[in-house]
């Protein structure tokens, strides 16, 4: 899994104008949660791109005083016009301890109905899933080589490993294999001509009596 190094410095000046004053220093103002309780900080925007700016799932390794702690992105707080990060909370790791964090589903396989002309639509990218750091994974596995046309993949349906539960609701849909307007059309129309056909030999029946 991959880990981002954030270098973090302690901060003893707190509430709306203290952050204010931070953000203006072109730092970001934080928060790292533990069982052992609340550390306040500030980081640099710059550290945090590669963990924030991403659909990988990574952990953090939050330097405060030279001491390293391995945590997760607990919350993010974006401006609302520039999209910069404005405040940011982890989390830190401790082993038996369960946490729940979002991991990016991933596919494999090659699907039949794709190879027919059906498009594949990822419609949940990431899943909740609830373990304790030492079986965290960084991703979810979905088998979508069974998948043909107008077949679904639901979370149920996902490989998940041991040691780990999705909190998700099972019947979720996860993808979906599309058929192809041109199929649909098709389908229409020979139904068209059916009914045509059917309707021209009522006639003729009707006709010969």
């Amino acid at each position: 899994m991959q880990t981002v190094a954030i270098k973090a410095q302690k901060r003893d000046a707190f509430g709306k104008k203290a952050s204010k004053d931070i953000r203006k220093t072109g730092m970001v103002p934080a928060v790292v949660y533990s069982k052992e309780g609340i550390e306040h900080v500030v980081v640099s925007p710059k550290d945090l791109k590669p963990l924030i700016y991403t659909a990988d799932f990574k952990l953090a390794e939050v330097e405060i005083d030279g001491a390293s702690h391995r945590a997760i992105v607990k919350d993010i707080q974006f401006h609302p016009v520039s999209d910069k990060v404005v405040h940011i909370d982890f989390l830190k790791l401790i082993d038996g301890h369960p946490i729940q964090c979002n991991v990016p589903v991933v596919f494999k396989g090659v699907s039949p109905g794709v190879k027919t002309g059906g498009k594949l639509t990822q419609t949940l990218r990431r899943v909740n899933l609830k373990t304790v750091p030492e079986y965290l994974v960084d991703r979810i596995e979905g088998d979508i080589s069974q998948m043909e046309l107008g077949s679904s993949l639901r979370i149920r349906d996902l490989e998940v490993p041991e040691n780990i539960q999705i909190m998700n609701t099972p019947s979720t849909p996860v993808a979906l294999v599309e058929v192809p307007r041109a199929a649909k059309l098709d389908d229409g129309e020979e139904g068209d001509e059916a009914e045509g056909t059917e309707e021209g030999a009522t006639e003729e029946t009707a006709a010969a009596e």
